[in-house]
């Protein structure tokens, strides 16, 4: 039998980019691993409130993105000259944060002395780190970018037909981390002592660290496992956080949902905008030429907070819960709520601001269970209008919606993400 093992998991980004990350570690700590998760320090008590110990990152790269820059570089509505010089302007600073992150991540692993380290691609210091202490690493990714495939696209890039176009959009995604080799090499000669790299593909998969295994915490019912990835890419499934059977709802809400037809909901999550005010209004016109309730998330965007017979501001509450109760739901596409929405078992309409979003989008409208997506860069009341309308009345909508959910809800990808990794902790106790 397996002893149990001190796992580090290593995360960064929104909300979306941890929350898988804590119910890996809560699948992980049910059979018995000492597990830590190392994040933003912004996080620090959400993580704990799983019974988790966490070890802090700094904040300062997550806090960029609500300056005025991170906004016009996240924000499809800037327009394009704009984004580009605001995303210049981002790297310019983000070096040296990126250098502080590495030694964040690295004063952690000192922490835990762990055995095992998983870790979003974000944190590029983790293989390295895995090396110089000797333990395996497993990268956990929430999108489709690293490992190349020939069946379809880098997540993010459009779809065309052209030989060999596939598999180049991984090779771009590859050289885009050459940008960080020198700060890797920075924490790998000065601070672990260990050569630096010369390759690009070394930033993630450096020659000297232990086989890397992927693990896609990605539904095969939303994207078929490739018949061409190696057998150490694995697609587990989702890995979503057990629901919270005790949790009760603000009165307000509670009482919003009894007192009328299932609204729709409408969050963007993490996302920035310039101007929330005019947003907001747009979307409050959008719900009312619908004609339905609508259930607003306030999130990062900074709307304001309304009440009324017919909208409902609201700030966290847990998808799980509210999304199954909705008539449809309305979002930037980011990974953990395009998943979220699916397992709800309601039809969709993504407004996807920048990334991998769009490809969520193009994905929910492909899986039959979206209504056309509305980009954050041309949105507008009537075609958010026109698509809200039509997630909350087409049958078909509706039934592939429920149809999907009743696929994934059988799904625990927790549990084989967890046996990959005791897997990989094995085959360390053979060596």
């Amino acid at each position: 039998m397996l002893q149990p093992a001190k796992i580090l998991i290593l995360t960064y980004g929104s909300r979306g980019d941890v929350e898988p990350f804590i119910a890996l570690a809560c699948g992980l700590t049910a059979r018995g691993h000492t597990v830590t998760i190392s994040s933003a320090e912004k996080y620090g008590d959400w993580v704990k409130s799983f019974g988790l110990t966490f070890e802090p990152l700094s904040n300062d790269t997550i806090d960029l993105m609500t300056t005025p820059d991170g906004i016009a570089a996240l924000e499809g509505a800037s327009g394009f000259l704009k984004r580009i010089a605001a995303g210049a302007r981002l790297a310019k600073k983000s070096g040296g944060l990126n250098d502080g992150l590495n030694r964040d991540a690295w004063r952690a692993a000192q922490a835990v002395q762990p055995d095992l380290i998983v870790f979003h691609p974000k944190v590029m210091a983790a293989p390295h780190i895995a090396e110089a202490l000797n333990v395996p690493a497993v990268m956990g990714l929430l999108q489709p970018m690293i490992v190349p495939t020939s069946e379809f696209p880098v997540a993010g890039m459009p779809s065309l037909p052209i030989p060999g176009y596939n598999k180049l959009g991984y090779s771009l995604v590859k050289l885009s981390y050459s940008a960080f080799r020198k700060s890797v090499n920075v924490l790998r000669t000065e601070i672990l002592k260990l050569p630096g790299i010369r390759r690009r593909n070394e930033v993630l998969f450096p020659r000297g660290a232990l086989p890397i295994k992927t693990l896609h915490a990605i539904s095969s019912w939303v994207i078929p496992r490739p018949k061409d990835w190696p057998d150490e890419a694995i697609m587990s499934g989702y890995w979503n956080l057990k629901s919270d059977e005790t949790y009760e709802p603000p009165a307000s809400l509670q009482s919003f949902l009894e007192s009328g037809p299932s609204p729709v909901y409408i969050g963007f999550g993490s996302m920035t905008v310039e101007d929330p005010k005019a947003l907001q209004e747009v979307l409050v016109e959008a719900l009312r030429k619908a004609n339905v309730r609508g259930v607003l998330s306030t999130g990062w965007a900074g709307f304001d907070a309304l009440e009324s017979d017919d909208i409902l501001s609201i700030s966290d509450v847990p998808h799980e819960w509210l999304f199954p109760k909705m008539a449809a739901v309305v979002h930037h596409g980011g990974m953990g709520t395009t998943a979220q929405g699916f397992r709800a078992g309601v039809p969709c309409v993504l407004c996807p601001f920048f990334g991998d979003q769009p490809y969520w989008a193009q994905k929910s409208v492909a899986l039959g269970v979206g209504a056309p997506s509305v980009p954050r860069k041309a949105l507008t009341a009537d075609k958010l209008a026109s698509s809200i309308h039509l997630a909350v009345n087409d049958a078909v909508l509706k039934k592939n919606a429920h149809d999907l959910a009743l696929h994934l809800q059988s799904e625990d990808g927790v549990r084989i993400a967890v046996a990959e990794i005791e897997t990989s902790l094995a085959k360390v106790v053979e060596r």
